[in-house]
């Protein structure tokens, strides 16, 4: 998940299987929860524990303050087909 949710916040849109995507939704959720949190001590602590510096930095300085006005929702899934080679479910999951 840490790998995903780096890229996630990197990328702002990533391309992968539908389960891993279900299952990063709520992780980057709360991840944003925390840089949103009115403590931001204990939020940048929690963030900086699960991802880089350069990611947790752009999840607390760009990405978290733009939902400030939102209750959760944060990350949208677009499914998009099937893989080819082993017919996979694939999706797209991004930042609304």
């Amino acid at each position: 998940m840490k790998g995903l949710a780096v890229a996630l916040v990197m990328k702002g849109k990533i391309k992968t299987t539908l389960a891993r995507a279900k299952s990063l939704g709520p992780y980057a959720e709360r991840l944003i929860t925390y840089g949103k949190s009115a403590n931001k001590t204990t939020g940048s602590r929690r963030i900086s524990a699960v991802l880089p510096k350069v990611a947790a930095k752009k999840l607390m300085m760009e990405i978290a303050p733009k939902y400030a006005d939102r209750n959760g929702g944060y990350t949208r899934i677009i499914k998009i087909g099937r893989r080819a080679h082993d017919a996979a479910s694939m999706a797209f999951i991004e930042f609304v």
